[in-house]
This record gives structure tokens, C-alpha cells and sequence, in this order.
């Protein structure tokens, strides 16, 4: 039965897909606004990651603009006669060595041993992106190759949980995140559909008062009042450990905080904790 399902699902991918087969039909991001996109729980976020986007033609890997990239028979051999977009990837802050892996013409099988691919999409016009995410998911847990892999979706209720997760991941040194509005079908070219949102840049503040925390955080810091060299007063309330919490910056210290942008108000977006600038 799970065999019968698997090549009824193949079949209607294949249909869907027929009118790609004459050139990539790549959907591109806009950058992501807190302002203007304020309903967080619409779309289905995951890591953006750093390596070559792919796309899988159902013969062969192509960069967005139609270049071929010469993949060797045994990493490509598992995928299926179907169109397929992804992002060729080794690890994080690897560009620069995996670009120079993917673009040489005759591919080396021990650097492509490092390479994967990351599955992030299966272009059908005529399906919502949260049933074509269910279907890739599928797709490679079928192939079941350790080479090919299914990007995770996640959901959030609001831009706290947004800003939480991906404060989380750039630490760890993600490139950012995507956000991919739920219900949206496959179109080719730049989309609000398709968000993307990448790190922070950084700054100063003076800390005017610590703000009290509230559930797990009782009894210890919740957020950090602060002032910005312009004169701008906001809260840092992300960033810290449980020790930093117990024992926060002094008030009147200076700390840096790492932001994304400034919302249309002038204030920092997704402010979040870095260090204690200590005098030298």
C-alpha cells in the first residue's frame, strides 16, 4: 500500500510539473520587514543556508541562470525525473571552498563526498508551498541517500518566537532564515512569498534600567532598558545566559547588541544582547 501511495504521489508530480521542463523557474526572496509582515504564523521559516542554489532538472543540476553543474553519476543517481530546488551545501562559512567543488568540470567524487543537497522545494503551480514541503519530505525520505536531504519547516505564532530562533542559529552561524508564506503556489521570480531575513549588524547602548523577567525568568533579568548613542530608548531582551540574567550589565554600563535593520521608527529589529564593551 505505502508503495502504491509513494507511485501515485510520483505521478501527479510529474504531471504538475511538465510545464518546467523548458528552463529553471526559480522563485527569488524579498527581504523580509517586521512592519510589513506581521503575521508570522502564515508562513513556514527554516535556516537559509550558504552554499550554491540547485536546480534539479529531473537529468541534470543547474545553477538559477541555466548553468550546468557536473555533479558525479553516483550523487545524482537517486534522484527522480522530476524538477527539484535546493541548495548544494557542505557547512557552514564553507562558500568559498564548496563553490570552487561544484564549479570544476570534471567533479572530484572525494570533495563531492562532502557536498549535500538540501531539498528546500518541488515546483508545482497548482499546489500551496505546505503541500509541497509534505511532498519533498517525502520524496527524501524515500530516496533515503545521507547525501540528500529535506530542508526543515518550522512555524511560529509571533515575531518574539522569529526573533528567538533566529538569534539562535546565526549564533551558531547560520546565514539567516527563510520564510516561505504557507499557502502561496510556485511562480517564478522575485516574491513576498518567499522571504529572507540574514544577521545583524551591531552596535552600542548604555543600560538605564534592568526590566524584571517573567515565567522561567523570575527573579532574574528580563530585558535590558537602554540607550542608544542617538538618544533612542528600547529593550534587549534576548541574547543573554541564565548567568547574565543573575547577575546583569551595571546600569550606566555600555553593552553591544547585534541588530537586523531599523524598523521604519528608527529602532533597532530583533535587538539582541552581545557583550559588555569592557574599558580599556
Amino acid at each position: 500500500m505505502i508503495a502504491i501511495k509513494w507511485m501515485l504521489l510520483i505521478t501527479v508530480i510529474l504531471f504538475s510539473c511538465s510545464a518546467y521542463t523548458a528552463q529553471p523557474s526559480v522563485l527569488l526572496a524579498k527581504v523580509y520587514d517586521e512592519e510589513k509582515h506581521d503575521d508570522i504564523s502564515a508562513y513556514l521559516v527554516s535556516e537559509k543556508f550558504d552554499g550554491v542554489r540547485a536546480i534539479w532538472t529531473g537529468t541534470q543540476f543547474v545553477t538559477r541562470k541555466g548553468n550546468v553543474i557536473n555533479a558525479p553519476p553516483w550523487f545524482t543517481s537517486s534522484l527522480p525525473s522530476i524538477w527539484l530546488d535546493g541548495e548544494l551545501w557542505t557547512k557552514r562559512a564553507h562558500f568559498a571552498a564548496l563553490s570552487g567543488i561544484v564549479r570544476t568540470k570534471i567533479p572530484n567524487n572525494q570533495d563531492w563526498q562532502t557536498v549535500t543537497y538540501k531539498i528546500f522545494d518541488m515546483p508545482d503551480k497548482t499546489l500551496p508551498f505546505s503541500e509541497r514541503y509534505k511532498n519533498y519530505a517525502q520524496l527524501v525520505t524515500h530516496i533515503n541517500q545521507p547525501h540528500i536531504q529535506a530542508v526543515k519547516q518550522v512555524q511560529f505564532k509571533n515575531n518574539k518566537q522569529l526573533s528567538d530562533y533566529f538569534n539562535s542559529i546565526t549564533a551558531q552561524g547560520a546565514e539567516g532564515v527563510m520564510l516561505h508564506l504557507a499557502d502561496a503556489k510556485h511562480k517564478s521570480g522575485r516574491s513576498g512569498a518567499l522571504l529572507k531575513l540574514k544577521p545583524y549588524l551591531d552596535a552600542e547602548a548604555v543600560v538605564i534600567a534592568h526590566l524584571p523577567g517573567k515565567g522561567k525568568y523570575t527573579g532574574m533579568l528580563g530585558a535590558l532598558r537602554v540607550k542608544s548613542v542617538s538618544g533612542q530608548l528600547f529593550s534587549i531582551g534576548t541574547g543573554f545566559s541564565d548567568a547574565q540574567r543573575q547577575n546583569p550589565p551595571a546600569i550606566g554600563s555600555t553593552v553591544t547588541y547585534r541588530f537586523h535593520g531599523l524598523t521604519k521608527n528608527g529602532l533597532p529589529r530583533f535587538a539582541s544582547f552581545l557583550r559588555v564593551r569592557e574599558s580599556i
